[in-house]
């Protein structure tokens, strides 16, 4: 890999997360979140969340639901998004371990749905043809 690019979790709407390369970029990282960007820390360690600052407003679609302690949603990225190392000044590539890691936290999709009791998401496993 070179150090033009760093390798992320790529989070989708409807699909399964995959472990990508992206361009260490302004510009790279706002296309693949299509808008200006944010990074949100919802884990104990260095690593964050990039997605669009304004997903939720121009009505991006749900992506993955942001759970609490008490595995209550607290927040739900609307849009494509990926993980990232947050250590440096800038982002960058996640380790071996972090990859296996948030692959297998955020693998599957979720669909969500308002109940009496609030939101809840529920994951799923797309269809193959619906996957690139």
């Amino acid at each position: 890999m070179s150090e033009d690019k760093i390798k992320v979790v790529l989070l989708e709407p409807n699909r399964v997360a995959k472990v990508t390369e992206i361009e260490h970029s302004l510009e790279a990282m706002q296309k693949v979140v299509q808008g200006d960007i944010q990074a949100v820390y919802p884990f104990e360690e260095d690593v964050c969340i990039v997605c669009n600052e304004e997903g939720k407003l121009e009505g991006l679609p749900l992506n993955r639901a942001l759970y609490d302690d008490d595995h209550e949603i607290y927040d739900i990225i609307a849009g494509p998004a990926f993980i990232c190392d947050c250590s440096g000044e800038s982002f960058g590539s996640l380790s071996e371990e972090q990859i296996r890691k948030y692959s297998r936290q955020f693998m599957r999709p979720e669909r969500f749905f308002v109940t009496d009791n609030g939101i809840k998401a529920v994951p799923f496993q797309p269809y193959r043809g619906y996957e690139r």
